[in-house]
């Protein structure tokens, strides 16, 4: 009994001093980060479609996507120029009808009875509204655009990471199939 206390007694000693024995006084352990963090901007989202929102194209420009400023403001000039050109002609054709009504034939369109004036009015408000509506949608889509083009520069999409579709033949069916391939290298 004694012998086994004193084994026991050694093992304890010599195992407590060769917790020490790898290590000189003053040195410690100092472990480097290899993965580099990209800093987030969890604002820049809603900056970006506020800018968007206060000036068509704006948006873009913050996200550092100049090409699309062009197709902004092509989109928006196109289907303001319509309304505009639609608007004109369905004022024109309205005050001819009001002319008319009142007893008056010499206007431009002496040459168009009342139910064709009506149908060009008809026509003519139709294209001014559908033109505002297209307006607003691209104007509303240039926000969303802004937005989500901001959210997306934040995601890591690198040769890390892959997603691609693969043809492979079945070997019971002797048939091509379609596969997903999903790869994450660490």
């Amino acid at each position: 009994m004694v012998r086994s206390f004193h084994i026991l007694l050694f093992i304890f000693l010599l195992g407590n001093s060769s917790l020490f024995a790898q290590t000189e006084l003053g040195e410690t352990l100092r472990s480097t980060d290899t993965i580099k963090e990209n800093k987030i901007n969890m604002l820049a989202p809603a900056k970006a479609a506020f800018y968007s929102a206060v000036l068509p194209g704006l948006g873009q420009v913050y996200n550092k996507k100049y090409w699309k400023v062009p197709l902004v403001y092509g989109a928006l000039g196109t289907t303001i120029y319509f309304y505009l050109s639609n608007n004109k002609k369905y004022n024109s054709y309205r005050d001819a009808y009001k002319r008319r009504l009142e007893g008056f034939n010499d206007d431009d369109y002496a040459y168009l009875d009342n139910s064709r004036l009506i149908a060009a009015q008809k026509f003519y408000q139709k294209n001014r509204d559908l033109s505002l509506l297209l307006t607003g949608l691209f104007y509303v889509l240039n926000i969303v655009d802004a937005n989500v083009d901001a959210h997306l520069m934040q995601f890591n999409v690198n040769d890390n990471l892959t997603f691609k579709p693969n043809l492979y033949r079945n070997e019971f069916t002797t048939k091509e199939d379609l596969g997903i391939c999903i790869t994450w290298k660490l």
